[in-house]
């Protein structure tokens, strides 16, 4: 009989009190169903990985500090100009550092599609339901992946303390100061004094480097273990029910198809990085309290909230002896409150349906088509304020006045969302009623045929069990069954 190995007899040590083989077993072979949307969420992991990598490199080279100093680099339009040691530091990293440009701009770009990763993933999980029981707290932790995400990304675009990020922190704090009774405050806690303070370039970095990623890791550890737990969403399919997943194992298939793919977005950033300049600091000059840059503009994850901004009246009211700067202060509180309606959908939802079943199969947006019209008239409102808050941009580009725009935009965002939610409900329905039709009479060939009467027709072929399992699998939306009732109606 053969001895064990020496490496075998420590894995059976481990497998006797961890039950490590058993969990290996179990997991390593779990199927992993194969869609193009699924990679989605696999573009945010893959990005946060390199937003840990590249930040962990740059520690080593920032210094996040407001102290002044005087300027004697590699970049000569700015030699002997007076700076803070962290606007200092950054134009080291871009120009004496090697590869620090390259680092820099990859860690930006990385940040750029992680948010835009966690918005395009959390709407394909809207339009298609899968936020439904049994994962509506796996729904939350993205969305407050999303939500740190926006405020993890403010607290590192602040940090080279240029110009540009300089009138950001101006806008931050004009609306801390409008939020009545403790708005200056916060204004004075945050920035340490009088705006712009001595020490909020080291508390941002200590919120961006260390509790706001520590958050964030644990989120994203968590919102993959109940991903696993729940077992994987797929989309109706011929053998595709709601008690298995049709697929390839974690390993070896899935596991060489992510590491592949990892690759592939880590490769696309260092392009992008490489081709492309993202922020450069150099440019805008180090921040001045005296001085305001033009066309300043957030990254376009916050660009909607300077749009509430921008597009709402500059109202006023006194109360009590104090001044309400109701032109600030409802914006600020509707930037939150347009968040929030995404992450308490799922809630919403299910109290009006009053759905209490699990749900492991996917839907085809037009089979929900009020829920696909709310989610059309959400991305259509956070366009509209996107681009209110460029407005200034928008009018220079068009030629246009600036007030012109700013009522456009105005008028916009009460008329097209409702707008895009009308249009999409009938879209879905129609969508619904073209599909029946293929169930019914088959696809369309495009032969012409005429009977022995004289009409022209037009041969449908039957489609084949597979798409019709495809088409039919779903229930039938409220409003197509009133629809046909109405129609059958004498």
């Amino acid at each position: 009989m053969r001895q064990a190995s020496k490496g075998e007899r420590v894995a059976d040590w481990f497998d006797g009190r961890h039950g490590i083989h058993a969990l290996g077993r179990k997991y390593l072979r779990k199927v992993f169903p194969d869609h193009w949307s699924f990679l989605l969420g696999e573009i945010c992991l893959y990005s946060f990985v390199v937003l840990i990598l590249t930040g962990v490199w740059l520690t080593f080279f920032f210094h996040p500090s407001m102290n002044e100093v005087t300027y004697q680099g590699s970049y000569v339009p700015l030699n002997g100009v007076r700076m803070s040691e962290a606007y200092a530091s950054t134009l080291d990293i871009s120009f004496d550092v090697r590869g620090g440009l390259l680092i820099r701009q990859l860690h930006h770009w990385a940040a750029l599609v992680f948010v835009a990763g966690m918005l395009t993933h959390m709407m394909r999980h809207f339009f298609t339901g899968s936020y439904r029981k049994p994962r509506e707290v796996n729904w939350l932790f993205g969305w407050l992946l999303l939500f740190l995400g926006m405020f993890e990304g403010l607290f590192g675009y602040s940090l080279p303390d240029d110009l540009l990020s300089g009138t950001g922190l101006r806008f931050v704090n004009g609306a801390l100061l409008a939020v009545p009774i403790v708005g200056t405050y916060l204004s004075m806690f945050l920035f340490g004094g009088e705006f712009p303070g001595d020490d909020i370039v080291a508390r941002f970095y200590s919120l961006h480097i260390l509790i706001m990623p520590g958050i964030m890791a644990v989120l994203v550890v968590a919102h993959v273990l109940l991903v696993v737990y729940h077992k994987h969403t797929q989309f109706a399919g011929p053998g595709r029910t709601e008690r298995n997943v049709v697929g390839a194992p974690f390993m070896p298939v899935y596991l060489a198809k992510a590491g592949g793919f990892f690759f592939l977005v880590f490769g696309t950033l260092t392009l992008m990085a490489a081709v492309a300049t993202i922020n450069p600091v150099w440019a805008y000059g180090p921040f001045r309290a005296d001085q305001v840059s033009t066309g300043a503009q957030p990254d376009w994850y916050l660009g909607f909230a300077e749009g509430l901004v921008r597009v709402m009246p500059g109202w006023e009211i006194n109360l009590w002896g104090h001044t309400l700067v109701l032109g600030v202060l409802i914006p600020i509180v509707v930037f939150p409150l347009l968040l929030v309606l995404i992450g308490v959908y799922p809630f919403l939802e299910n109290r009006l349906t009053g759905d209490k079943r699990e749900h492991h199969l996917l839907d085809r947006p037009r089979n929900h088509p009020t829920r696909t019209g709310l989610g059309a008239a959400w991305i259509s409102l956070y366009l509209i304020l996107l681009a209110g808050g460029g407005n200034d941009i928008v009018a220079t580009q068009l030629h246009l006045s600036i007030n012109t725009v700013t009522w456009a935009i105005r008028i916009a965002v009460f008329v097209i969302p409702v707008a895009v939610l009308v249009i999409t409900r009938r879209i879905c329905l129609g969508l619904q009623l073209r599909d029946k039709e293929k169930v019914l009479h088959g696809r369309e060939t495009g032969i012409i045929k005429r009977l022995p009467h004289g009409e022209y027709v037009e041969l449908h072929e039957p489609l084949d069990q597979a798409r019709l399992h495809t088409l039919t699998a779903h229930e039938r939306p409220r409003e197509f069954v009133e629809h046909e009732s109405r129609a059958e109606l004498p």
